[in-house]
């Protein structure tokens, strides 16, 4: 237990947007349980002026020193202080920064003015680079927070105004409500030229943008209402924030952020025009708005008590992100989105040796990057989602609303979870939960059938059967087995199909089978977190039978083929084994499978080496050409949302490896979009890249132009994606020139994940970036990451040994995205292995 922890922080900040300054002042309550001569507090890039404790009434000077090594200040009291509430008061000041953490800068353009405003992103340990704090989830206070601001300028903070109060000199003095007991990441305040709209059904619910912006956050608004009565209805517990702002921000690194009744976002995340924004837009907008404002139960409310126990903040956020949005709009078809989106990319990622658990071993410093978030947001999500499959949704509820009721305002561990879903469901929950959060990877179930009976046995998957050379991971001695839910399918010819459900829980199982079954499917729904191998050919023909006739639910039909080509990453399978199957999809129509084949096609002719691509491409043409034949390539009114983001994914993919009917119109619908006319939004991106793939040097000269007068986030980030699929070298070097020198830092990295992905410059984009290096270090570590993860494993193929020696002695001086360095290094492995299987 800590001796001291904090109960109030009063909070004056003094900003200054010219000079880009603040001055500060905090007066911390605190409770001792023993008496103490002094307190540590977190601090980081700030310059204290004073500091003194509260006795006898009256504040006494303290001596402090800072210490720059833990990111601390160590304050020592004249005299040894009683147990019970201290008061410690500090003047402070630091500096706005441009480092999209802590207190920083932002700008919006109006009139052709760069206009700056100041906002806060503390998730995870930056407010002390605010103020002199507790900076720890654990350390749970209330907060009272005024701002000293210009005249005219708009101050936003958790909680509402209470006063507005001018001064002397020309500014306001602007205080808010007192907080709810929370952790200092969730404090948030902004200053700038923010513009309110409300919501008419919900006072509650506001959004704010730029000025002349924020009638775009309409949908926004209205999702978000309705995404706060749903939270509320299922959780059974009140929102307790008097106010819940949406709020926009230009300059932003993450997509959002779930500050307490003061939620930030990307402004791509927020703000929709119908004329410029996609489907997927659409639908990724309301996702993560639902995502933030489940978090003001799964984060806020109740936080977790150290950073190892992140999951149950994001794994919640996200699988009921998708939730709240298949509440509202079922025709959204929002779990097969979550199969692709969410679990197809955590089977990805955990398939490395180097992985770890959902809760990561250490916890103190979590950092959320390219190497973390796949398996604390999209596998966390996954196992949810395969628990409330086993427990059942009643059951998954009730121990939700426990867990909440019984934490309010507190601190848990992963036990506490596991404790109210076993009390809910009434089986063996913790046990499950904690062989699945506790231990790094999943398992592969191989099924091999003699007679009338299955035997299945499971180990790690993982796609090399050692780690790599430069892998920081060892071969686990002894992973206990996984306590596996599992879901078996028996078709019969003349009555309906019949699932079965077994708790696999050691390494080998044997499954009778009914004699009369003439097919079978393991991991019903693709609700398991696991693949599976068919060991009998037949089995795998019946249910390639099974999924030409579309009998297979679509999510089974994805299922299939995406173990399968798991395999041929694995090396177990060869690549025309998958190409094969595919022969099983000739008139497939649902999304999932289909932009699952879409990918592992493209991936496949990105690894392949150049004299076997068009073998690949030739599979891919035909794929391309009749889906295209049969959806079209211009979006109609009666269609499905999920035809238009699957028609918006695969346009350029179908392009590249040269179908005829996308290169086509891509070609003349970039014509016309040259030329003023309006395009579709759910086309137009695949229709720059088509432009960018076929006329480089007129799509380069068009996109900068578009570039400088474009006022609309999304829009934006789509040029920044097609000039990333420019096919000449030549104006490829201008187009990565051009974006390191003219694109706003939150959106750099997005041509070079595009030039990543691009296969007419892949061989050169790897000088480039060593040519750069010292350019691509200055983005935001998170963008940062981005680059190396989707560049190193494509970039790096045909110069391995090079690539690896580099990165050796570049993590022997720099601990920069290590852990992302090691995975994308562990992948290019796995590729030169596939391209050498090919």
């Amino acid at each position: 237990m800590n001796t001291i922890t904090p109960v109030h922080y009063r909070l004056c900040l003094t900003p200054d947007l010219t000079h880009f300054l603040f001055s500060g002042q905090v007066e911390l309550q605190m409770e001792a349980t023993e008496a103490v001569s002094g307190v540590t507090l977190n601090s980081l890039e700030l310059a204290l002026w004073q500091c003194s404790v509260k006795k006898n009434g009256n504040y006494e000077p303290c001596r402090f020193t800072m210490i720059p090594q833990t990111e601390t200040v160590a304050i020592e009291f004249p005299q040894q202080m009683a147990p019970g509430h201290l008061w410690v008061q500090i003047d402070f000041v630091g500096r706005i920064n441009n480092k999209m953490a802590g207190f920083y800068q932002s700008y919006y353009r109006q009139n052709g003015n760069r206009i700056p405003l100041a906002v806060t992103q503390f998730e995870e340990s930056a407010a002390r680079m605010a103020f002199p704090c507790f900076d720890h989830p654990s350390q749970k206070a209330t907060f009272d927070i005024t701002l000293v601001v210009r005249e005219g300028d708009v101050a936003i903070s958790n909680g509402a105004v209470l006063s507005n109060v001018p001064e002397a000199d020309g500014k306001r003095r602007v205080r808010f409500e007192t907080t709810p007991k929370m952790s200092t990441y969730l404090l948030f305040w902004g200053i700038g030229d923010f513009e309110f709209i409300d919501n008419n059904i919900d006072a509650r619910v506001r959004a704010a943008a730029m000025p002349g912006q924020s009638h775009k956050a309409l949908l926004g608004l209205d999702f978000g209402e309705k995404a706060l009565r749903y939270c509320e209805d299922y959780f059974k517990i009140p929102y307790p924030m008097s106010k819940m702002d949406l709020i926009a921000v230009p300059d932003f690194a993450f997509g959002a952020m779930e500050n307490w009744g003061a939620i930030t976002f990307r402004e791509n995340l927020l703000l929709f025009d119908p004329d410029k924004t996609s489907q997927a837009g659409k639908e990724r907008l309301c996702e993560v708005i639902a995502h933030e404002i489940v978090h003001q139960w799964f984060g806020n409310l109740v936080s977790p008590s150290d950073w190892r126990y992140l999951w149950l903040n994001e794994s919640f956020a996200t699988y009921f992100g998708y939730g709240v949005v298949h509440h509202y709009f079922p025709e959204w078809e929002t779990w097969q989105q979550f199969l692709y989106g969410q679990t197809a990319s955590a089977m990805a990622r955990d398939a490395l040796f180097e992985t770890f658990p959902i809760e990561i071993p250490g916890g103190e410093h979590v950092v959320i990057n390219a190497a973390t978030a796949p398996i604390i947001y999209n596998k966390g999500a996954s196992i949810l989602n395969q628990m409330k499959g086993y427990i059942g949704a009643e059951g998954f509820q009730k121990g939700l609303v426990h867990y909440l009721s019984k934490h309010a305002y507190d601190c848990t561990e992963s036990h506490h979870l596991w404790e109210s879903f076993e009390k809910a469901a009434e089986k063996p929950i913790s046990a499950m939960m904690q062989n699945w959060i506790e231990q790094p990877g999943f398992p592969l179930v191989t099924v091999k059938e003699t007679e009338n009976t299955l035997t299945l046995t499971q180990e790690r998957f993982t796609y090399l059967t050692e780690p790599s050379p430069v892998a920081d991971a060892e071969v686990p001695v002894s992973l206990r087995p996984w306590m596996i839910p599992l879901t078996v399918e028996m078709f019969f010819d003349n009555s309906p199909p019949v699932v079965r459900k077994v708790l696999f829980d050691q390494p080998v199982m044997s499954f009778d089978l009914d004699p009369a079954a003439v097919a079978y499917k393991v991991n019903v729904g693709q609700t398991g977190f696991y693949r599976v191998d068919y060991l009998s050919s037949t089995a795998l023909q019946k249910l390639g039978d099974l999924t030409e006739n579309k009998t297979l639910s679509p999510e089974d039909r994805w299922g299939l083929q995406e173990d399968l080509f798991a395999l041929v990453r694995k090396g177990q399978k060869a690549l025309g084994d998958y190409l094969s199957f595919l022969k099983h999809y000739p008139r497939e129509d649902a999304f999932l499978p289909l932009i699952s084949i879409s990918e592992n096609l493209y991936l496949s002719y990105l690894v392949a080496p150049a004299e076997k691509r068009q073998a690949i491409a030739d599979v891919g043409k035909d794929f391309y050409g009749a889906l295209l034949g049969r959806i079209g390539c211009l979006p109609t009114a009666d269609e499905p949302s999920t035809t238009r983001v699957l028609r918006d994914n695969i346009i350029y993919k179908a392009a590249v490896l040269g179908t005829n009917v996308a290169l086509s119109f891509g070609v003349d619908a970039f014509k016309d979009l040259m030329s003023g006319a309006s395009l579709d939004p759910d086309v137009k991106k695949s229709v720059m890249q088509v432009g960018a793939l076929a006329d480089a040097k007129t799509a380069f000269s068009w996109f900068k132009e578009q570039l400088e007068i474009t006022e609309f986030e999304h829009e934006r980030m789509s040029i920044l994606a097609a000039l990333g699929c420019i096919a000449d070298k030549g104006i490829a070097g201008e187009a990565m020139a051009y974006a390191l020198e003219k694109a706003p830092s939150r959106n750099q990295h997005i041509p070079f994940v595009a030039f990543a992905q691009n296969p007419a410059v892949t061989e050169i984009l790897w000088d480039w970036y060593v040519d750069h290096l010292t350019a691509f270090e200055a983005f935001h570590p998170l963008l940062y990451e981005r680059v190396i993860e989707s560049m190193l494993p494509i970039c790096g193929l045909g110069r391995e040994e090079k690539v690896v020696d580099f990165f050796n002695a570049y993590l022997s001086e720099k601990k920069k995205a290590e852990a992302v360095i090691r995975l994308s290094l562990e992948r290019l492995i796995v590729n030169q292995r596939m391209r050498k299987a090919i």
